[in-house]
């Protein structure tokens, strides 16, 4: 009967949490297509609903929270940009840069006299959003599209300031650590407390703990080495959880895609690389320096064994980044096709589907946690493993 409960409170939260991300959906989307009408009565022209700007506004990161759209306008949640520029520190609110539309504009589309250009002006200098990042104004026009899309340019300083602003993902990943903190805090004090079976939160994450240890750490690592790196498999074990979690909830301060974010994977897969590598053994480095073949194949096999060192952490990286990304990916493209369609009988089609993807994802979240650190330990295990 209390499970029969819980499944029913948990599927009612899930269906909440659904309307909730097809109601803020279909706000912006109403929104844009008032903003787009009032375009026409001005231009003469209507601009057709692009699904695939329409998924990247949502996956990417930024600097605000964009909750809905009413009567045209967008209701966001700014974040504070702070930027190191040649005059020094300028601070000022990302709400002066106006909604998310000054993010996927092509540089091609911005001359001097641009009207339509949202500058920021700061501490003597004039400060331009550009998909997303912050340049310069005045370097802005002199910018060729391609270069948007180069990463070297990202390092180009002369072309835009050190950029030090807490983003949507930062934000997220700050606010998962706090929930963490708070989470393993508590059960501590329970565990000092209580000296029986432990109650509550820390009866329900005993067992995960148990399951990292028991499942994971020993069977890869083994029983005599496992200890000295529990606390980094918890760590990712947890930390990517709940920052899943997070991504899944579609409000405010929620609705990140941290873990659907390349650059937060890649760090990810580093730490485990440096990990790995600092922590391998005469025979992990023997086996890829001196591998057990003949020595005629060593030109060959050499080589391979270096590149399969980058393949792992490689492959931990982009199995992360894609699976948590594709779960966005459709969701949004499921909610798209009301807007594509332009017709409300294809809502209840395309809203089922959603709730049912909100379901699988919840399974996604905890299996991707694990496997990532289940693969973490399994290489750290090759790396630590005595040769028999």
């Amino acid at each position: 009967m209390i499970i029969a409960k819980k499944s029913i409170k948990t599927f009612i939260l899930s269906m909440l949490l659904s309307v909730s991300l097809v109601g803020s959906l279909f706000a912006q989307g109403h929104g844009e297509e008032t903003s787009h009408a009032n375009d026409k009565s001005s231009h003469h022209e209507e601009e057709k609903f692009n699904p695939s700007e329409f998924i990247n506004d949502h996956i990417a990161d930024a600097h605000e929270f964009h909750i809905a759209d009413w009567g045209g306008h967008a209701i966001s949640m700014p974040l504070p940009v702070i930027l190191w520029t040649d005059n020094g520190l300028v601070t000022f609110m990302s709400t002066e840069f106006g909604h998310g539309k000054y993010r996927d504009v092509k540089a091609s589309e911005f001359t001097r006299t641009d009207h339509h250009r949202k500058i920021v002006e700061k501490n003597g200098m004039k400060f331009e959003m550009v998909n997303g990042n912050i340049y310069y104004a005045d370097k802005v026009a002199d910018i060729h599209p391609a270069d948007l899309k180069d990463l070297a340019k990202a390092f180009d300083f002369g072309i835009r300031p050190i950029n030090l602003s807490p983003t949507k993902n930062a934000f997220s990943m700050v606010l998962s650590v706090i929930f963490l903190f708070l989470i393993f805090s508590k059960v501590g004090k329970s565990y000092k407390k209580n000296k029986m079976a432990p109650k509550g939160i820390a009866g329900f994450m005993e067992p995960l703990v148990i399951f990292v240890r028991d499942d994971i750490a020993i069977p890869n690592i083994g029983a005599k080495k496992y200890a000295k790196f529990m606390p980094y498999l918890l760590t990712i074990f947890f930390f990517i959880w709940i920052n899943n979690l997070i991504g899944l909830i579609p409000f405010f301060p929620f609705s990140s895609n941290l873990t659907g974010n390349l650059a937060f994977t890649f760090t990810l897969a580093f730490i485990t690389f440096l990990i790995t590598s600092f922590n391998g053994n005469k025979n992990y480095w023997g086996h890829i320096f001196a591998p057990p073949v003949p020595k005629a194949l060593w030109f060959l096999m050499i080589p391979v064994e270096i590149i399969g060192m980058f393949t792992k952490p490689f492959a931990l990286m982009v199995r992360l980044f894609a699976n948590i990304a594709a779960g966005h990916i459709i969701i949004l493209s499921l909610v798209a096709l009301i807007f594509i369609f332009k017709t409300v009988f294809i809502a209840p089609v395309s809203g089922a589907f959603v709730i049912f993807m909100s379901f699988l994802e919840l399974l996604v979240a905890a299996l991707q946690a694990y496997v990532f650190t289940l693969l973490s330990a399994l290489f750290i295990g090759q790396a630590v493993d005595d040769h028999h």
